[in-house]
């Protein structure tokens, strides 16, 4: 991982603990098929996060580097986590997504609750 991914990780991490997530897990991995950044748990909810962060805006906002194929892997290391991880199979499960952009010189972070809602 770079060091940009790295950073919008530490962000990312801060941003949630300051709201009350429970990191439990960051960067954790599916062999080659896939990743997901964080792993937290908030309230009763287990939640799988991906962050993305852009410095610049020459290929737009952070989110629209999330596509459906990202999508399926970050689905399909969730169902092997749970697998390899079955505490947590019986509190709800969602994605989300934060996305740290660089706008004028500030740093903004939008948290999308439920992002993969209706996305496959």
């Amino acid at each position: 991982m770079n060091n940009e991914g790295r950073r919008g990780e530490k962000i990312a991490s801060s941003f949630l603990t300051k709201r009350g997530y429970r990191i439990i897990d960051r960067n954790f991995r599916f062999g080659r098929r896939g990743e997901i950044d964080i792993i937290a748990t908030y309230k009763k909810s287990l939640i799988f996060i991906e962050v993305k962060m852009r410095n610049n805006e020459k290929y737009g906002d952070a989110i629209y580097s999330i596509n459906k194929t990202k999508i399926r892997r970050i689905i399909k290391t969730a169902k092997y986590f749970l697998v390899k991880n079955r505490l947590y199979n019986e509190i709800d499960v969602r994605f989300d997504v934060i996305t740290i952009d660089y706008k004028n010189g500030q740093e903004q972070v939008k948290h999308i609750i439920n992002a993969f809602k209706g996305a496959i």
